[in-house]
Formats: structure tokens, sequence, C-alpha cells
């Protein structure tokens, strides 16, 4: 369900066994996220990602529960890679698989917005031999809240 490795992320080879492993699912969502070549620093030689295991692991484990508790899923992969990587290098995988799209499709949105903002990893971009620390976003934060701001509307009604 959760792995984070340094070795190469192939989604190709992910997304077969990830179907496989979901036969009977009406609805598989993937997201492939990947290296950027450019940043708003400009062109980018190198990232590096640090994970704090166990806790990324468990942090991420508890986003799956709660996926699963909103939306009735019948399978959930997350791949994350650490390490140093290349622009165009495979960052992170996430499937999803429900009876419906919709369902798939919240989820594996619901499962990024947590690893983008929430999970505990590092990333150090290096850009014209500079490396600097880089946060997430602040659409990223405003991406994130949805999900509480949903959560909260349904205990109102």
């Amino acid at each position: 369900m959760i792995t984070i490795t340094d070795l190469p992320i192939h989604s190709g080879d992910l997304l077969r066994a990830f179907e496989a492993e979901n036969a009977a699912a009406g609805a598989i969502v993937t997201f492939t996220g990947q290296v950027r070549p450019n940043s708003n620093s400009g062109a980018v030689s190198a990232l590096f990602l640090q994970a704090y295991s166990p806790m990324t692991e468990t942090g991420i484990e508890r986003a799956i529960k709660t996926a699963n508790a909103k939306w009735p899923l019948t399978g959930v992969k997350v791949v994350h890679r650490v390490g140093e990587m290349q622009p165009g290098d495979t960052i992170v995988f996430v499937a999803a698989a429900s009876k419906h799209r919709r369902a798939a499709f919240e989820a594996a949105d619901f499962l990024m917005d947590y690893l983008k903002t929430e999970a505990v990893f590092w990333k150090k971009e290096t850009v014209a031999d500079k490396a600097t620390w880089i946060e997430p976003r602040a659409e990223d934060y405003q991406d994130a809240r949805r999900w509480n701001m949903e959560q909260a509307q349904a205990c109102q009604e």
C-alpha cells in the first residue's frame, strides 16, 4: 500500500500491477508526479527529497485511512521517491480504485494534497549550482484546505 524508495519509480509497471490487484474495480485513477525541468528560480538540475521514517509512513497510512473512511475505495497505493532525482524522474505515484469514478478521483486528489502539504518530506532543489530547501506553495495549502471545508460543511448539514 505504501512504499518509500530511493529507487526509480516505473509508473507503468505500478499501474499494471494495481489494475491486476483491483480487477473488480469500476474505476482506477492514478497520478504520477515528475521532477519539473524549471522552477521559479530557473532550470532545475536536481531535486533531493528526504523522509523521516517511520513518521512519514505513519502519516501517509493515516491519510489513507481517512480516504477509506470518506470514499468507498477498493484499493489504494502510494509510492514516493526519496534521494536525488533529475528532471523528468518520477517522484510519486498514487492510485485509487473504487466502484465509481468520482470516489477514485477525489481520493487520489485528497492523497496528493496530503502528500504536498502534510507528509514529512524535505525537498531541496538545485538551480544553477545553488541548493535551496523548498516549501509547499500557498496554492498547495489552499487545495488541501478544501477537504477540511467539505468536512465542516457535511457536519453542519
